[in-house]
């Protein structure tokens, strides 16, 4: 069911904003800018987060191994990949596609990074960083699947201007894939994390080099879509290896660990 909000003044991505007006109002450095939005207006980026990390190694505890089991069932006791696999998004080109048509259901490796939505600039950097390790995602046979809230042409902006592989972005405008995974969502976590303006200003050059070509018209048309947070899964064909669900904006998942674990997976 589709969430509809009503958003007080201001009540958006202030820092999205912020940006877009320093770019009509000089071309001043983002550090400028960046420095000049209050911790208020930073902790609207509650989307990536340190939330709780899962993954098959060989040092894998028992209490971790349970957590991924109950991360991996829904409420029916069904697998998350089961579910997830008759999801249907869009590709940046318009085109509908089923999570299950995405890679190989029985053997094939995917991450699945959910980003908060196209007009995120903390989104954009990590799409920076997917871009930068898909080769290596590549080279280990895993495939790289990105997702934000919003509509597909959202989804070519941020594809053209970052830039990003169109063939690796997809678009869900009505947030099914979030909704499936258990995603947070809400007011809260979006504008009121003060965890988030450490985050931010600790990848201060890397996100400076993600947002140079942002544009807020990334944004989702939908102002409720900015409210959803984002998260970040690994799947062995429909199973469930790694699940994070984020809390506060900026705070990544260690993608270092995702694909010294998508190795591990992959040769066991």
């Amino acid at each position: 069911m589709k969430t509809t909000i009503s958003l007080p003044p201001g009540g958006v991505d202030h820092f999205s904003a912020h940006l877009l007006f320093s770019q009509r109002r000089s071309s001043s450095s983002l550090h400028s800018s960046l420095q000049s939005v209050s911790s208020s207006s930073l902790s609207f980026l509650s989307a990536l987060s340190h939330g709780c990390r899962y993954s098959f190694t060989s040092t894998t505890t028992m209490e971790s191994l349970a957590v991924v089991e109950s991360a991996s069932l829904t409420g029916d006791g069904e697998s998350i990949g089961e579910v997830l696999s008759n999801v249907q998004i869009f590709t940046a080109a318009g085109e509908a596609v089923m999570f299950k048509d995405l890679w190989d259901q029985k053997e094939g490796m995917a991450v699945v990074a959910l980003l908060r939505h196209f007009g995120c600039p903390c989104c954009w950097e990590l799409a920076a960083t997917l871009k930068e390790l898909k080769p290596r995602f590549d080279s280990a046979g895993v495939k790289l699947i990105a997702v934000g809230v919003g509509a597909a042409d959202k989804a070519r902006i941020l594809a053209e201007r970052l830039p990003f592989p169109s063939e690796c972005l997809y678009a869900d405008p009505d947030r099914k894939a979030y909704n499936v995974l258990g995603l947070y969502y809400g007011v809260g976590r979006t504008f009121f994390n003060p965890a988030t303006t450490a985050k931010v200003f600790s990848r201060f050059e890397s996100l400076k080099k993600a947002v140079k070509n942002y544009t807020i018209s990334a944004t989702t048309d939908d102002w409720s879509g900015i409210l959803q947070q984002g998260g970040m899964f690994v799947f062995k064909g429909k199973s469930l290896l790694y699940a994070r669900k984020d809390e506060s904006s900026g705070d990544h998942a260690p993608l270092d660990d995702i694909l010294n674990m998508c190795c591990t997976a992959q040769v066991a």
